[in-house]
């Protein structure tokens, strides 16, 4: 830990130089311990690039948006533009985009969070050096690389790495718009936040009580223009968050796709009722008026069961002849569809679980101790004070989503840890830096260093821990290393200048050590196939019970990434994961085990090569060469179902019931529209069986006995159509694939 003093830095001068080389105004090891930092991270995110996997959820929607701009821009979950994602668009554009250049593979689609992560961490960079000074950046920097959730999220194709990135950036034109008081800057920070909204949502406005604190505490200028700048980045920020629920709003029905997670159609009810309310209901707060299929209970929804629902006209106006009767179905209680619960992942100490801790917070203790130092040390000084305003942007920043997640529900989503890795990281950095000359400088402060050394090598001792089976070495390590850290900082503050000059590297080295070892080892572990990075984001073992770090069968239904197995069997039909695991437990792939609470099994499962299996090449070529003018190849019992035909060929399939199995689209008697006109003649189900939820797409209600749009379908389907024979396409009977192919419509 170098002495640096936490000042801006000055402007360098122009010119050209080596881009391995320092500017002029930095330490000579400034900019190649950069580089080393970032081809570290380079080389954590993209380990085994060329074997990932498809998020198969959100990777329907990219093959789909790789089909057509208009499913591009509205987030088509199928080819057919028939319904949207459960979640905003936005986070998909850049995978979208790389696979249009690149073709669409598993690693195309996981390139765009490689390039996400390696430019967070170059802003993270130069947000801190410029708070902080150049030994903190890189202390941030390194921290931030070798924290478990952020190799784990930066190689998985989700939402956060987006949201992370646009943050980052937010943070730092507020920082340019503080110290200079400047308004172009403040406003540049009101777009990236509402660019984070498209990427995840409400979520994104969790940083705004951090960055409008920052700028009104320090900006030098008078408390009228500070409030008056604020306010137009309000405006600015509202408007670009807005952007693609109005532009949704706008359009009308019958020219764009249903809306998922909805009863009512609505891009409002989808991003604050489905997406937001539902996760607090643990606090009381109800969805119930917002439309959100997660918030109602059987019967059907006050606004006519998806009677606005389209499909590119065709399916709008099947639609707009429904009867009105949703039947959403049962809630699922404590958030949203798919958000499972789990070992230490419920209740306001799931961030103090065994679940989420060792994947982002083994560098609490320290952050802590930094911006109460931070903030205690730098009263009584003028009101712009730049370090100042740095522990408190990160103060705040961290405190506002350590609330939100410990309040709300996120299930098994470790990667939405990202977003509270970075302000961990930065004050690890600012934090070190501040101690680092207050021990160097003696009196009572220096005793504040030690102290957070110690009790982050205590924590992080405790957390190794709880998985005795994983490292045994590392808990009675870090212990070793915390002791000799703190021994050698006490030396290094008292004697003689020559020795504690001889000591203070030491001391700083240990300490470092001490404080990063334990993260380290989770992080190195995306090079050992039992416990590489899940679906989920986790890295290493997690705290669920399973031996091989990956996520819950509840919320791993949702992940479902779908690996090209080599476990399947002559016909590809068998489920993907280890070889003799139960239907749904999956399997450690390179990657982690793929999720699912039924897995793709059947005609819903994928080939050994990663294409269809030879069942389902058989089905979907005989249905496409009976299709005739109709606008679907068939129509399918959900999500899961529909996945292979579209991953492997953009297949236009329709999917019964959204992600949930609960959203009223299509309407029974739209769906019969659409088979009597002759848009849709062939529907594949389950084999007799309503499957529930994320996996099936067909779910019973739990209310009055009711049931969902999609199983009222399943039911008229089953009574009023025709099975095909298996040997009619070529397949033999008794393949026990679990579904049935039906024909509908004139002439069955």
């Amino acid at each position: 830990m170098a002495t640096t003093v936490l000042e801006p830095d000055v402007p360098a001068p122009a010119g050209r130089r080596a881009p391995w080389k320092s500017p002029a105004d930095q330490p000579g090891y400034a900019r190649p311990a950069l580089l080393a930092v970032t081809a570290l991270a380079a080389v954590l995110y993209t380990w085994g690039i060329g074997h990932s996997q498809y998020h198969t959820f959100y990777a329907n929607a990219v093959r789909s948006m790789t089909e057509s701009w208009k499913a591009f821009f509205y987030g088509s979950f199928d080819p057919g533009n028939s319904i949207t994602l459960d979640k905003l668009p936005g986070f998909l554009w850049p995978q979208a985009i790389s696979a249009r250049l690149l073709g669409f593979h598993p690693w195309a689609l996981t390139l765009p969070q490689v390039l996400e992560g390696v430019a967070s961490l170059l802003v993270l960079h130069r947000v801190v050096r410029r708070w902080a000074g150049v030994p903190a950046a890189l202390i941030a920097c390194t921290a931030f690389a070798l924290t478990p959730v952020a190799v784990g999220l930066f190689r998985t194709a989700v939402e956060d790495p987006a949201f992370t990135l646009c943050l980052l950036l937010a943070a730092e034109a507020t920082q340019r718009a503080a110290r200079d008081g400047r308004l172009r800057p403040l406003l540049l920070a009101g777009v990236w936040v509402g660019l984070g909204f498209q990427a995840k949502m409400l979520e994104a406005w969790a940083v705004l009580p951090a960055l409008a604190l920052v700028y009104l505490v320090s900006a030098p200028l008078t408390a009228r223009r500070r409030l008056a700048h604020l306010a137009l980045a309000a405006l600015v920020t509202t408007a670009v968050s807005a952007s693609w629920i109005l532009a949704v709003s706008l359009t009308p029905a019958r020219d764009r796709p249903y809306v998922d997670g909805t009863t009512d159609n609505s891009a409002f009810s989808m991003v604050v009722g489905y997406n937001f309310l539902n996760r607090f209901s643990s606090l009381g707060v109800s969805a119930a008026s917002t439309g959100s299929v997660s918030a109602t209970q059987g019967g059907g929804s006050k606004n006519g069961g998806g009677s606005r629902a389209s499909r590119t006209g065709r399916l709008a106006g099947a639609q707009a002849r429904g009867t009105g009767t949703s039947g959403a179905g049962g809630a699922a209680p404590g958030g949203a569809v798919g958000r499972g619960g789990g070992a230490g992942q419920d209740g306001w100490g799931k961030m103090f679980g065994t679940s989420l801790a060792p994947q982002t917070g083994w560098l609490y203790p320290f952050a802590a101790v930094a911006v109460v130092c931070g903030l205690l040390w730098r009263r009584g000084r003028p009101r712009t004070d730049l370090p100042r305003s740095g522990f408190l942007l990160w103060g705040t920043w961290l405190v506002t989503y350590f609330l939100v997640f410990s309040a709300g529900s996120v299930g098994g989503h470790t990667y939405y840890m990202g977003v509270i890795a970075v302000p961990l990281a930065a004050l690890a950095g600012g934090g070190a830096a501040l101690m680092w000359r207050a021990c160097r400088a003696d009196g009572p402060r220096a005793w504040a260093l030690p102290g957070a050394v110690a009790a982050t090598a205590a924590w992080s001792a405790y957390l190794a821990s709880r998985f005795p089976d994983f490292l045994p070495w590392l808990a009675p390590t870090v212990g070793l290393l915390g002791l000799g850290a703190v021994v050698l900082l006490l030396l290094a503050r008292s004697g003689s200048a020559a020795r504690t000059g001889r000591l203070a590297p030491a001391a700083a080295a240990v300490a470092l050590a001490a404080v990063l070892i334990a993260p380290s080892a989770w992080a190195a572990q995306v090079f050992n196939p039992a416990y590489g990075s899940s679906g989920m984001g986790a890295v290493g073992p997690s705290g669920t019970g399973r031996s091989h770090g990956g996520v819950m069968a509840a919320s791993a239904s949702r992940a479902g990434r779908a690996a090209w197995s080599r476990a399947a069997g002559r016909d590809g039909s068998r489920v993907l994961g280890r070889p003799g695991a139960p239907a749904g437990s999956g399997g450690p792939g390179r990657f982690g085990g793929f999720g699912g609470s039924r897995g793709f099994r059947g005609m819903g499962g994928i080939g050994a090569d990663g294409g269809l299996t030879a069942v389902q090449r058989k089905l979907l070529a005989y249905t496409t060469a009976h299709q005739g003018s109709a606008a679907y190849v068939f129509a399918t019992s959900g999500w899961n179902s529909a996945t292979p035909y579209i991953l492997a060929t953009g297949a236009h399939v329709l999917p019964l019931g959204g992600f949930s199995g609960r959203v009223p689209f299509p309407a029974p008697a739209g769906f019969r529209h659409l088979v009597d006109s002759g848009e849709l003649r062939y529907v594949l189900l389950g084999g007799g069986r309503d499957t529930g939820g994320p996996s099936g797409g067909i779910a019973s209600g739990s209310g009055s006995g009711s049931t969902t749009s999609a199983a009222r379908i399943a039911g008229w389907v089953r009574s009023s159509c025709a099975p095909v024979p298996a040997s009619a396409y070529g397949a033999a009977d008794g393949t026990a694939t679990g579904e049935v192919l039906y024909r509908c419509g004139p002439g069955r």
